[in-house]
């Protein structure tokens, strides 16, 4: 694990009962979210949780990738399907474009990624490369990263950096040591998957810090609080990176209840939680506080390629109070 902590169910105390009370009527984005491996209830858990936009950046998907066709349809999927997907919750879908750090070792396929990524990162919803960076810290890891940022800069995109779970703190360091020497803005540079150990010198040095509240294997929420009551709201997010593993996509306002039940000023939760990573993203000018406050329209009888969510004129709501399935 990548925190070196050995939680255990036993460990972790008594709970806090699941209100969100506090949080009625507050909005969330959350930066990074894997929607291609998560149900429509999520989707509809999240829109009813106040999340109005989030971020899915480019990963690998459980197992290697065996082909270059397969990476035309996933980053296909992530501009089409599941943008489309998306929206009919009333959620705005964006996404990072880029060769993830697992996949950079496969040299042969990965040079074939770097001639098809180019076609891809100038599309709509597109804010950025990502997630790249490290996870061995192998040669072929750093050759790929080194690569997709001076593809960043060639673009005017800001990038996502993978930090590794495996020897943190040198990863993490050796990442920002080469975006600088490549020329990059640390303002354009989202340093992701922070824990204590990395936040401090990862503010100092002007990139942006991104906290994943991920069970067991990253980061919980109660630690976050403290870290936002230690170094404050500036250049911090928080993102729930949920995935096909255990997590929670509901990690960013989960995280944000908690602040505010333990003393941490409003404004300050809606920087970790909503501000600060639009501003992060809003490059392009795709992203903004006012695109996001446009609420979506959802039209059940739209289609996508002919296909839909919402078969037969479904509203995007669940009944959470009944046992009859209608």
């Amino acid at each position: 694990m990548c925190t070196g902590i050995n939680r255990t169910p036993e460990s972790m105390g008594t709970p806090l009962s699941l209100d969100l009370k506090e949080i009625k009527g507050m909005r969330f984005f959350d930066p990074h979210i894997h929607m291609v491996s998560r149900t429509t209830d999520d989707y509809q858990a999240m829109q009813e949780a106040g999340i109005i936009g989030l971020i899915e950046p480019a990963f690998w998907v459980g197992q290697p990738r065996t082909g270059i066709d397969t990476f035309k349809d996933y980053y296909s999927s992530l501009i089409g399907w599941e943008r489309f997907r998306s929206s009919q919750f009333g959620i705005r879908h964006y996404c990072t474009m880029g060769l993830n750090s697992r996949e950079a070792n496969n040299e042969k396929l990965a040079e074939q990624v770097m001639e098809l990524l180019p076609h891809y990162i100038y599309k709509d919803g597109v804010l950025g490369i990502g997630e790249i960076g490290f996870d061995d810290q192998t040669a072929l890891e750093e050759k790929y990263y080194r690569l997709q940022l001076e593809l960043a800069k060639e673009a005017n995109l800001p990038v996502q950096v993978h930090t590794p779970h495996r020897d943190k703190k040198r990863g993490t360091t050796k990442s920002m040591d080469i975006a600088l020497e490549h020329g990059l803005d640390p303002s354009r540079v989202i340093i992701d998957h922070n824990t204590e150990e990395t936040v401090e010198e990862v503010l100092e040095r002007g990139f942006w810090a991104a906290f994943t509240i991920y069970p067991f294997t990253k980061m919980g929420n109660e630690r976050m609080v403290e870290v936002v009551k230690k170094y404050g709201s500036e250049r911090i997010m928080v993102n729930s990176a949920a995935d096909w593993g255990i997590s929670d996509p509901l990690a960013v306002p989960k995280t944000a209840a908690l602040m505010l039940k333990m003393g941490i000023d409003k404004k300050e939760v809606e920087r970790v939680t909503f501000y600060n990573a639009v501003e992060a993203f809003s490059v392009t000018g795709q992203l903004s506080v006012d695109v996001l406050n446009e609420p979506l329209k959802i039209d059940a009888e739209e289609k996508f390629e002919g296909n839909t969510v919402l078969r037969g004129g479904q509203q995007p709501k669940r009944n959470t109070e009944s046992i009859i399935i209608r």
